[in-house]
């Protein structure tokens, strides 16, 4: 292990590390953990219920409160099926950008927090700097909870915390949460020639995803336009569906994924009882007149809280001073700041890189990115060092 990274060698270094969610984030948990260790930086892992993966705090200066909380996650989306002209986990410089899994979707925030490490204990610092870094944020910010609450029961009270999340280094206040389903209809198998005596699964899911898009467009259509969010009302979306055996065949089983990504200031769980009263007095007791097998049941898939930033103006404008801004924006993607500030510690979304490239083949990060949130930091270090 080196001593000393510059932050596009440390990104590259993160970046190597495939730490897509459904496998574990220990090799890179653990390689983070000896570099702050080589400089003296105690680390604490959180792991989940089977020890396969782990959150990871670490504490830059002294333990007092008022510190900043630096977080992100580690974990990245799946690269299956994507037309990658280059090796995902290989990093290749081109054209002033940065391509690998993770150079936007977060591993930069992380690695140039972390390539700066030296420079911070140089420094100084009579403001605590606590690094946070999770696991399984893609697939429903699984580790964020476990890494919230230790820090509250463990980590002097920060004043506030960064969430690294790409927005091109602009500060988001607020973003929308995200609820997700999966519903199940167990129908009556029949042949095709005798639909009366069969309860096709797929039909009376086509019949839920119908109603689901109602909800859709009503939310559309009672949208406030000046909304600073994108779209500006909340949205339903079915993402994936299954069901049946063939053609002749009435299908019994039907399972289809979906959506709520609600904003802020309206309730997912109002859309949701919509759904389940259309289910339950609308839906299951015609199908019950055919076949008492029939069933239909929603399960939570992932609930990731929308996020609104509480009024500090002092936090508000050291925020806004670290980073270079006038004001402050939105989000319609959702990230882990929610969770934090469930703890009611000041939160804000702020990082390099650009939403538009996460989650793409050929994922990368401009290196003007790279060094705006480099210049970013060293604003941080002005606020939280001695020298």
């Amino acid at each position: 292990m080196k001593a000393h990274y510059t932050p596009l060698e440390m990104i590259e270094k993160l970046v190597s590390f495939d730490t897509t969610s459904r496998v574990s984030n220990l090799e890179l948990i653990e390689f983070v953990s000896g570099y702050l260790a080589f400089h003296g930086v105690t680390s604490q892992l959180i792991h989940n219920d089977d020890r396969s993966k782990a959150n990871l705090t670490a504490t830059l200066g002294p333990a007092l409160n008022g510190g900043i909380v630096l977080s992100g996650h580690t974990d990245v989306v799946p690269v299956d099926g994507q037309d990658w002209t280059t090796d995902p986990f290989t990093p290749v410089q081109k054209d002033n950008r940065l391509y690998g899994r993770g150079t936007t979707d977060m591993k930069s925030f992380l690695a140039i927090a972390l390539a700066l490490v030296p420079e911070f204990l140089k420094r100084g610092l009579h403001t605590p700097v606590h690094l946070a870094l999770s696991y399984d944020e893609e697939v429903g910010c699984l580790g964020a909870p476990r890494l919230v609450e230790h820090i509250v029961k463990h980590v002097p009270r920060p004043k506030l915390v960064i969430v690294g999340e790409p927005t091109d280094m602009k500060v988001v206040c607020a973003h929308k949460g995200i609820h997700a389903f999966r519903t199940t209809i167990k129908g009556r198998e029949a042949h095709s020639s005798a639909t009366h005596k069969g309860v096709n699964a797929v039909m009376v899911a086509a019949d839920l995803i119908g109603f689901i898009s109602k909800l859709a467009q009503q939310c559309k259509e009672t949208s406030d336009p000046a909304s600073l969010f994108d779209p500006p009302y909340t949205t339903l979306q079915v993402g994936t569906i299954t069901g049946g055996t063939a053609l002749n065949i009435i299908p019994k089983t039907c399972v289809f994924d979906w959506e709520i990504r609600a904003l802020p200031t309206e309730s997912s769980e109002a859309l949701f009882s919509q759904f389940d009263h259309y289910v339950q007095a609308e839906i299951l007791p015609g199908l019950k007149t055919i076949s008492e097998e029939a069933h239909i049941e929603t399960k939570a898939l992932a609930s990731v809280p929308a996020f609104l930033s509480r009024a500090d103006s002092g936090i508000e404008s050291l925020m806004l001073m670290i980073a270079r801004q006038n004001e402050m924006t939105v989000a319609s993607y959702g990230t882990e700041a929610g969770i934090f500030q469930t703890a009611d510690i000041p939160t804000y979304v702020c990082g390099p890189g650009n939403i538009s490239q996460a989650h793409r083949p050929d994922e990368y990060i401009e290196h003007a990115q790279i060094n705006a949130c480099i210049s970013f930091m060293h604003r941080l270090m002005d606020q939280v060092c001695d020298s």
